[in-house]
């Protein structure tokens, strides 16, 4: 059973404790509500109270502190990115927020040591300075030698703070049951042989087995780290339970074993986050274009145009190898996400949760930006923005176990809400068109404000 934030559960706890007469704390009148579970948009008023939803109601007369005139906007759930690193939350949770992601995912990355993680929590537990609420993993149970720390070889990876080296299945118990003390989401588990030739080896299937039953016995599961399909296999073969990856991995609705194994993983009512934004970062620099968008900070831009030059070489080459894997003969961005996205529509339609998550932290991957263009990759490959925005949404939330309080906007849950200018059901872009952040009934200060 996964272990919640000691705010959610108080969160559920707390009602709106207002009798009809009192005066709410906000009102939205008169809005279009795209409330996150994939019911029709509908016009509403919606009222808060305590920092959540007391009433969604065609109008509401009850007096209130502050209203909003939601006239001809739009109101979606606060956004969820289900895998965002970073070394520096006192610069990226403002990003974040500023983009309407009001909740992240972090599977573990170099400098998360316990109080980092912590402080984390800490920040994104009050609603007076723009952060996102913050669910996470363990540290990275890895190898010596292996992926993250081999491939990205830093001075952050410490083993036994930042990163579990595995040495033998025996001291996997006791890390286990280490880790099981904090309020984690489950174990980060790292199989992949890494993102670029020279690969590393990959970690032994008999430690997969032994960190998931180890895992189950405190409660917890899995979030494993694959980018492609005989890792996918060993995730499966091991016992796990969520994959915080979907780049590389191809599904061939013809492979009969494939297939097999992926009833085995529907059945433990897996989670799989989406990241493919991993492939439109290695193209960044061969487009410049996409860097011009109005809607990324300027912060952005600057970076993207320092860090191009240098990395131009390196696309080329990662492009490379991804067409190849891909088997692909034009380096277009459709050419790379349609195939990808039927696959993630085929698994939803399968009976996988699968949720948006971006990996943002790593180059050409922006903090709240991305997230968008995430959501961009998926209209772009053919997904309908009704679908889209439930995957940024309320599957996220099912992944975090927080459905009961986050994730959607009805009567009773956590008033995380945005406010958009322009309807994003004719276009997902229309996200970028954000009018005002809400995170537990607050308004939030965006950057230039």
């Amino acid at each position: 059973m996964k272990i919640l934030l000691r705010w959610v559960l108080l969160a559920i706890l707390l009602g709106c404790n207002s009798n009809p007469i009192d005066s709410l704390d906000l009102v939205i009148s008169d809005v279009t509500l795209i409330d996150g579970t994939a019911n029709p948009a509908q016009t509403v008023s919606i009222g808060i109270k305590n920092g959540k939803i007391c009433a969604i109601e065609r109008s509401i007369s009850q007096p209130s502190t502050n209203t909003i005139d939601g006239s001809g906007k739009f109101l979606i759930p606060g956004l969820f990115d289900c895998h965002v690193h970073t070394k520096d939350f006192e610069t990226d949770f403002p990003r974040l927020m500023h983009y309407g992601v009001t909740s992240i995912f972090v599977p573990g990355g170099g400098g998360c040591t316990n109080q980092y993680f912590k402080a984390m929590r800490d920040r994104g537990n009050q609603d007076s300075i723009p952060a996102p609420y913050v669910f996470h993993t363990s540290q990275h149970f890895s190898m010596e030698g292996r992926h993250p720390s081999k491939t990205y070889p830093s001075p952050d990876w410490r083993d036994g703070e930042t990163i579990f080296y595995l040495k033998d299945t025996l001291q996997i118990e006791k890390l286990v049951k280490q880790v099981a003390q904090y309020p984690i989401q489950g174990i980060k588990l790292t199989i992949e042989d890494g993102p670029a030739p020279p690969f590393v080896e990959r970690i032994p299937q008999e430690f997969i087995n032994k960190v998931t039953k180890e895992a189950s016995k405190n409660g917890l599961e899995v979030f494993a780290h694959v980018s492609d399909n005989q890792e996918l296999e060993m995730a499966i073969m091991g016992g796990v339970q969520n994959l915080v990856h979907f780049t590389g991995v191809n599904i061939e609705q013809q492979d009969e074993r494939q297939m097999e194994l992926l009833e085995q993983f529907k059945q433990r009512e897996p989670n799989w986050v989406t990241t493919l934004m991993i492939d439109k970062s290695f193209l960044y620099p061969l487009h410049p274009e996409w860097f011009e968008v109005e809607a990324m900070l300027p912060t952005y831009r600057d970076k993207v145009l320092e860090l191009t030059p240098t990395r131009i070489k390196m696309s080329n080459m990662y492009v490379s190898i991804l067409m190849e894997e891909y088997g692909l003969t034009e380096n277009s961005l459709s050419a790379f996400m349609v195939p990808q996205v039927e696959d993630i529509k085929f698994l939803q339609d399968f009976g996988i949760n699968m949720v948006l998550g971006t990996d943002a932290g790593n180059k050409f991957n922006f903090h709240g930006y991305s997230l968008h263009e995430e959501m961009q990759l998926f209209e772009l490959g053919g997904m309908e923005p009704l679908e889209i925005l439930k995957m940024g949404t309320l599957n996220a939330a099912k992944m975090v176990n927080a459905q009961d309080s986050l994730g959607s906007i009805e009567v009773g849950k956590i008033a995380n809400m945005v406010l958009l200018n322009k309807n994003p059901l004719v276009s997902i872009n229309n996200t970028l068109e954000i009018n005002t952040v809400i995170k537990k009934g607050v308004v939030q200060k965006r950057l230039g404000e």
